[in-house]
């Protein structure tokens, strides 16, 4: 069975990125991956994304369905023809959307937990958090800045 192309609106992504413990990560991250590190620390984080519209390409919008969504993120490399690439490696992902739950490993990559999100955007603040059905819990309070903090690791990141 062919897979039709999927359209849609990222309509908010939010990625909060945090330092980790290198050694944990390393037993997260499964070969030929591994942790890309700054300062000794690996570097995790969630990707908090709504998703509005999601339908077959070529269906009117209005026809699409919407989601909340959580992809847990670690930074990774790993060699590749002589070469060192970059990229994320996605343990988990949690969803609102049962058709993802349902839909993931089969359509979508990679299983996605079911989970209640409670969700607040007002005046560049944002509330997102979220319960999973095996009882992950993920809260996030945030606010629009005009700058990293200088002290940060981030903020040097190429």
């Amino acid at each position: 069975m062919k897979i039709p192309k999927i359209t849609g609106i990222i309509d908010r992504r939010i990625l909060v990125n945090f330092t980790a413990d290198a050694d944990i990560a390393k037993k997260i991250v499964p070969p030929p991956f591994t942790p890309k590190l700054v300062n000794s620390k690996a570097i995790a984080g969630i990707c908090l994304i709504r998703l509005k519209h999601v339908r077959p390409k070529g269906m009117p919008a209005f026809l699409g369905v919407g989601s909340e969504n959580g992809a847990h993120r670690i930074a990774v490399q790993w060699e590749e023809n002589g070469e060192l690439k970059e990229g994320v490696y996605i343990p988990r992902r949690d969803t609102s959307s049962l058709f993802n739950t349902i839909a993931g490993g089969r359509v979508f990559p990679g299983r996605h937990h079911q989970a209640k999100f409670d969700v607040n955007e007002h005046d560049d603040q944002y509330h997102v958090a979220f319960t999973s059905s095996d009882g992950t819990v993920i809260s996030v309070d945030a606010k629009v800045a005009d700058e990293l903090n200088p002290d940060s690791i981030f903020g040097t990141l190429d």
